[in-house]
């Protein structure tokens, strides 16, 4: 049976958490309980909107290096780059979306890859700013619609949408993005 000190120490950690999770020090209306698992996610933006990647699923994170355009590849992959001795794909999810990138903010010339590694393939996925980690109640995570998903794609790539503070941020399965024959494609 939990004693006072025990309740007291919940109650601490839940101000705490919630107080964490909104930046600003204000307590949010839903307060994440203690026990309650949480989303670790890479967060990044496409175009005016946030993404993010189960961090799971990504190897690492790194300045792009340059990049060569292979032939008869997909136009969403820019080609190829030496990432720590591995030669894999680059990929401009961007331009995979149809998403236009966002024009008010300054273009540089430095973007980040985010390495995804499955079991078949190696890729890369370019994004214009530095990507950050971000830590999620799963209860502040909704599931798609399903007339949302992509058609096209066989399986469905989008795991949910996360609400943080004033912000959606799309959380992506990146298992799911290509199509079999994409992954075969980039396989040869």
């Amino acid at each position: 049976m939990p004693t006072k000190k025990d309740k007291a120490l919940e109650t601490a950690l839940t101000q705490e958490e919630t107080a964490a999770s909104s930046g600003n020090g204000k307590e949010e209306s839903a307060k994440i309980k203690v026990n309650e698992p949480l989303l670790h996610l890479i967060v990044f933006k496409l175009g005016a909107e946030y993404y993010g990647i189960k961090i799971e699923q990504v190897k690492e994170v790194t300045v792009t290096p340059s990049i060569t355009r292979m032939p008869r590849t997909p136009d969403f992959i820019k080609g190829v780059a030496n990432i720590r001795g591995d030669i894999i794909a680059i990929m401009n999810l961007e331009e995979r979306f149809g998403i236009r990138p966002d024009t008010s903010v300054a273009a540089s010339d430095l973007t980040y890859t985010l390495v995804i590694e499955a079991k078949e393939y190696s890729i890369g996925v370019v994004v214009r700013e530095v990507p950050q980690s971000l830590n999620l109640a799963v209860s502040k995570m909704d599931k798609t619609p399903s007339f949302l998903q992509d058609i096209a794609v066989q399986e469905n790539y989008i795991e949910g949408i996360a609400k943080v503070d004033n912000r959606l941020i799309i959380v992506l399965d990146m298992f799911k993005i290509l199509s079999s024959d994409e992954i075969k494609q980039l396989s040869n």
